[in-house]
């Protein structure tokens, strides 16, 4: 998937735009210079194109202050990353030294640039925009992160410099990423797979610098996998490595059919592992967990299953994650990887007829009704399955929005008991018969 990477100085309203763009309150918004520290990501669209957009701090060349050398530094990684990047202005302030110090750094990138001068409410303020020519940064666009007014027109531009993902995701080979914190073995599991040392392999986190695809041949059929950084480069600030690493996962999981979540078994499952394993599943994408390096664990005869009840425990809704306990230096159980991958692959294409849906589930659902919500008896008449990668089941019911989270999840268990999806996030949409109103789980 595209990157665009939002950068300016302090306060411009990059945070604004950046919600807009996502659709969502994601990034938090003040007044005060510096509210956002760490870039953050959201996928957006235009024109047919998907993209990830990153926020950035406020961007302050040569500043020696240290919290703003930080901001600095998660700006230039942005930069760096990023296959687009929208430079944001302020209109009411004009043309600022900070301004052009950024913009003989965009301009050094190699990276197409779209200039946008922000708080240009009316039209009367457009105006102002017309000084940042001076940037030599092409055309500017008066634009109002506010209230929408001009993003059409400048966001044509960054879809115009955005590659065709289109060939990439209509390709019918099964794509695996390899996910996780920094040094979990994702290189080495990559190569103990190619038989190759396709990736390089250290001790340091962070040595593979981009995602790398590699096709591996199993048993005649092609199938590509995708090696992720952990970091791009070494870092003073313990922010920017976690921020680059969640963002190269974000990019890694989008492109794939199956994420496969690897843990360093001798450190366990820690709290940035159970966060890529929600991104994994939050993107409706195929998921297994490996435990790597669990050659130099010290076992007993149980301690597979200890670590399997603990995971489980601690991850309740994740009960249909399979756990594989691998080894990437002894390439040991590594081949299960790849079949229960290809396993998932189909469980996410399969399509469970009507009928079959309707004459399993809804006795179940007679039996165990939903409870009654404000005096109202809730009915599910009717299941269907309407789409496949990502299955996604639709329940017509008498009052769609009032069916409760918690029956929600009885229904699940439920599918799952009934129809194999191991490894595979399921979604529902509630909906009333005829009717455009409906409630998405």
């Amino acid at each position: 998937m595209n990157i665009v990477a939002i950068v300016g100085r302090p306060n411009v309203g990059k945070s604004t735009l950046f919600n807009r763009l996502i659709g969502e309150k994601q990034a938090i918004i003040e007044s005060t210079p510096g509210v956002t520290r760490d870039r953050i990501y959201g996928e957006s669209d235009w024109n047919g194109k998907q993209f990830l957009v990153i926020d950035t701090g406020g961007f302050i060349p040569g500043t020696e202050d240290t919290m703003e050398k930080a901001i600095r530094e998660q700006a230039f990684m942005a930069i760096e990353e990023a296959d687009a990047i929208i430079f944001v202005c302020d209109g009411r302030d004009g043309v600022t030294p900070f301004d052009l110090d950024i913009a003989t750094i965009l301009r050094t990138s190699n990276k197409p640039v779209t200039l946008v001068v922000n708080k240009c409410d009316n039209e009367k303020h457009d105006i102002h925009s017309y000084e940042f020519h001076n940037l030599g940064l092409g055309n500017p666009y008066p634009i109002s992160g506010l209230n929408g007014r001009g993003t059409g027109d400048f966001l044509d531009e960054v879809a115009a410099n955005l590659n065709d993902d289109s060939l990439y995701q209509s390709d019918p080979r099964l794509k695996i990423a390899f996910v996780g914190r920094p040094n979990s073995g994702k290189s080495s599991l990559t190569n103990a797979l190619l038989g190759k040392e396709r990736s390089i392999v250290t001790d340091i986190p962070g040595t593979t610098r981009d995602a790398i695809d590699s096709v591996l041949k199993f048993h005649g059929e092609e199938i590509i996998l995708i090696d992720t950084a952990g970091l791009r480069k070494k870092s003073r600030v313990k922010e920017n490595i976690e921020m680059f690493s969640i963002l190269r996962t974000a990019t890694a999981i989008s492109r794939c059919d199956v994420s496969v979540v690897l843990v360093d078994a001798t450190r366990g499952i820690e709290e940035q592992d159970k966060r890529i394993i929600n991104q994994v599943t939050d993107a409706r994408k195929g998921v297994i967990l490996a435990l790597n390096k669990w050659d130099i664990v010290e076992k007993e005869s149980k301690t597979a299953q200890e670590y399997e009840k603990l995971f489980y425990e601690q991850m309740q809704t994740h009960y249909y994650v399979p756990i594989v306990f691998i080894s990437a230096l002894t390439k040991q159980r590594i081949v299960k990887i790849i079949e229960i991958a290809k396993e998932i692959k189909d469980k996410r294409c399969a399509r469970i007829s009507t009928a079959n849906l309707n004459k399993t589930i809804l006795p179940i659902l007679e039996k165990t009704p939903p409870p009654a919500v404000h005096g109202k008896d809730l009915r599910i008449n009717y299941i269907t399955q309407t789409s496949t990668e990502p299955p996604v089941f639709a329940f017509f019911c008498n009052y769609p929005q009032l069916i409760p989270d918690t029956y929600k999840k009885f229904i699940e268990k439920n599918i799952r008991a009934n129809f194999d999806f191991e490894g595979t996030p399921i979604s529902f949409v509630f909906r009333k018969k005829n009717k455009r109103d409906f409630d998405v789980y």
